[in-house]
C-alpha cells in the first residue's frame, strides 16, 4: 500500500477519546473493509453478551458467579444489594490508609510504618505490581515489595533485605479463598520471620479475603489490623479496581479516584455498539483478523515508556488465563488462546526486534505510545533532538520498518503516564478480552486449567509425604524403583525420582547412594541423625 493510501486508511480506522487523550491506530492491521463487514454479525451478539453480563447474567457458571469487576468504577449500574458494599469498601481503604499516613495506625514499636510486603499471587499480584511500577512518585509514603511465589530463596531475599525494617512493615495478605497454596506459603513464612524477630504478627497484618474464607477462619483475621473484602462476583485477574488493587495504591499515595473515573470513562466508550466508534471492539477485530482461521499469532507487547514495562506481564494473565480454553461454549474442542509476550521498547529493538522484522511472520505488535516525555523541559542530545524525540523516532521507526516487511501492528497512544490513563489500559483490555471471547464462543471467566494444576501439584505431594514415610521405615537403602513400588506407584518412577532429588539437595534426611548419572542405578535412604540445621551443599549429597 503506498503512502497516500495508507494515510487515508489511518484517517479513516482511527480512534480518538478527547477526553481521555486517547488515540488507537489499526490501519496497520491488514484486514480490509469488506472482511470487517462480514464480521459484524459476530459483534451484533457480542454486543448484547455485554449487554447481559453488566446486567447481572451469570458469566462464571462452574461457581455460578456474576461478574461485575465494572460495577466497581460506577457502583450505580450494579444491583441495588451490592451498592453500599462497593462504596463501603472504598471508604474503608481511604479511611485506614489516611490514618497509616498520618501515624494514627502504627506499628507497636515505630511511630508509622514505612514498607509493605504485599503476599498475593496471579491478579492478586500482578495488576498490584504493574500499577505500583507505573504510578508510584519517585518518594511515596511507603516503599513497597512483593512475594508473588513459593519460592524460598525469593522470600529470603525480600525478608533479608526488610531485615532492620521489619518492625515497620506492614503486611497485606490477598486471598479470595485463603486456600491458594502459594500465598499461604508466603503467609506462613513471612509470619515465622515476624515470630522470629520477637514482633506479634497480627498487629502488622491485614487481610484482603472473602469473608468466612480459609483463610479468614484459621488466622482468624479480625484480630489482624484489619480486613477488607474481595467480592465473589470480581475474579483475580479483573480485580485491579477492588481492595485487592486500591489499598495498596492508596497506601503508596496514588490518585486512586482518577484510576477509577479512567476506567469508567472506558467502559463508557466501550459500551458504543458500533466497531469503528468502540476502542475495544476494534481492538478485537484485529485480534480476530489476526488470530481466527490458520494465521494463528501471538500478540507482542512494546509499551515505549519504562514505568509501563510491567502491562505485558499483566496481560499475560488478562488475555491467556481468560482466553486459552480448550473447549467453546457448545463443547466443541477448539483450543483457544492468544500467546502474550512483551518487554518495552526501545529495550527489545536491541533483543527480538531483529526477528519480529526478519523471522516468523507468527505474530501481530502493540506499540503503546505516550506523547509526554517527562514533566518538564528535556535537554538537547543533538540539535534540536531530545532523548524523548529518540524514544519517539525508534518507535515510529520499529512500526514502519515491521510494515515494509508485512508485519501487522496496533498503536495504543496515551497522553502520559497517570492514573487516569493506566485506569483506562486496564479497563479496555478488560472489555476487548470480553468481546473477543464472545467472536470465538468461548467463556472467558472461568479457568479449568488452573485447577487442573492445583490438583496434580496437591497429588505431588501427597506422593512426597508417602516417600518419606516408607523411607523413615526403612533399614536398608532402597532402589527408586523398589521406593516406587513401596508407595503403591510403580508407573511413577521418574517422579519418585525427581522427588528424592530434590529432598536430597535440601536438609530433610534424604540421602542418594550411587551415580548421581544414573538415576535407575541410584538408591535411596533416610539419615535419621541428620540436623535439619544442615545447610544444603551445592551439589547432592552422595553416599559412598
Amino acid at each position: 500500500m503506498n503512502n497516500q493510501k495508507l494515510w487515508q486508511r489511518y484517517q479513516d480506522w482511527l480512534y480518538f477519546h478527547e477526553d481521555l487523550g486517547f488515540y488507537l491506530d489499526v490501519s496497520r492491521m491488514n484486514f480490509n473493509d469488506d472482511w470487517a463487514e462480514q464480521v459484524q454479525p459476530k459483534f451484533v451478539q457480542a454486543f448484547k453478551d455485554m449487554v447481559a453480563l453488566e446486567g447481572g447474567a451469570i458469566a462464571n457458571s462452574d461457581e455460578n458467579r456474576q461478574v461485575g469487576h465494572y460495577w466497581l468504577r460506577d457502583p450505580d449500574l450494579a444491583p441495588d444489594e451490592l451498592k453500599n458494599e462497593i462504596t463501603d469498601a472504598l471508604k474503608q481503604i481511604e479511611d485506614f490508609a489516611q490514618k497509616v499516613h498520618m501515624g494514627t495506625i502504627h506499628p507497636p514499636h515505630a511511630p508509622k510504618f514505612t514498607d509493605i510486603l504485599s503476599i498475593g499471587i496471579g491478579g492478586s499480584a500482578l495488576g498490584p505490581q504493574f500499577v505500583a511500577n507505573a504510578l508510584a512518585p519517585d518518594f511515596p509514603p511507603l516503599a513497597i515489595h512483593f512475594i508473588d511465589n513459593t519460592d524460598p530463596d525469593g522470600m529470603d531475599h525480600i525478608l533479608n533485605r526488610l531485615k532492620d525494617r521489619l518492625p515497620s512493615t506492614l503486611v497485606i495478605v490477598i486471598s479470595k479463598s485463603g486456600g491458594t497454596y502459594e500465598t499461604r506459603n508466603g503467609l506462613l513464612e513471612v509470619k515465622h520471620a515476624y515470630q522470629s524477630q520477637g514482633l506479634d504478627f497480627p498487629r502488622y497484618a491485614v487481610a484482603i479475603t472473602q469473608l468466612g474464607s480459609k483463610m479468614d477462619v484459621l488466622e482468624n483475621c479480625d484480630n489482624w489490623l484489619a480486613k477488607f473484602p474481595m467480592f465473589d462476583w470480581v475474579g483475580g485477574r479483573t480485580s485491579e479496581m477492588s481492595s485487592v488493587g486500591l489499598l495498596s495504591a492508596t497506601l503508596l499515595g496514588l490518585d486512586i479516584h482518577a484510576l477509577l473515573a479512567g476506567a469508567k470513562d472506558m467502559d463508557t466508550a466501550t459500551r458504543l455498539p458500533e466497531i469503528k466508534h468502540n476502542p475495544a471492539a476494534l481492538l478485537a477485530l484485529s485480534w480476530y483478523h489476526a488470530v481466527s482461521g490458520e494465521s494463528i499469532k501471538d500478540m507482542v507487547i512494546l509499551p515505549y515508556k519504562d514505568r509501563l514495562a510491567l502491562f505485558s506481564r499483566y496481560l499475560q494473565q488478562l488475555v491467556m488465563e481468560s482466553l486459552g480454553k480448550e473447549v467453546d461454549l457448545d463443547g466443541n474442542i477448539v483450543h483457544q488462546g492468544i500467546t502474550v509476550y512483551g518487554n518495552k521498547g526501545s529495550t527489545d529493538q536491541h533483543a527480538y526486534v531483529q526477528q519480529l522484522r526478519e523471522g516468523p511472520a507468527d505474530f501481530f505488535v502493540t506499540f503503546i505510545e505516550v506523547l509526554e516525555d517527562r514533566k518538564g523541559p528535556s535537554i538537547e542530545i543533538e540539535p534540536d533532538v531530545t532523548a524523548g524525540d529518540f524514544l519517539s523516532g525508534f518507535l515510529q521507526g520499529t512500526q514502519q520498518a515491521l510494515y515494509e516487511k508485512n508485519r501487522e501492528s496496533i498503536t495504543l497512544t496515551i497522553p502520559r503516564v497517570d492514573a487516569r490513563s493506566v485506569g483506562a489500559l486496564i479497563a479496555l483490555y478488560e472489555r476487548t478480552v470480553c468481546f473477543y471471547a464472545s467472536l470465538v464462543n468461548i467463556n472467558p471467566y472461568h479457568q479449568p486449567g488452573v485447577e487442573a494444576g492445583k490438583k496434580a501439584a496437591t497429588e505431588f505431594l501427597a506422593l512426597q509425604r508417602n516417600i518419606l514415610a516408607v523411607l523413615k521405615t526403612a533399614f536398608q537403602p532402597v532402589t527408586i524403583a523398589t521406593l516406587a513400588e513401596q508407595i503403591g506407584s510403580p508407573d511413577q518412577v521418574e517422579t519418585v525420582y525427581k522427588v528424592v532429588r530434590h529432598l536430597a539437595m535440601n536438609p530433610r534426611g534424604v540421602v542418594l547412594h550411587g551415580n548421581l548419572a544414573k538415576p535407575g542405578e541410584l538408591a535411596v535412604s533416610f539419615d535419621h541423625q541428620a540436623s535439619l540445621k544442615e545447610q544444603a551443599g551445592g551439589a547432592l549429597r552422595k553416599a559412598s
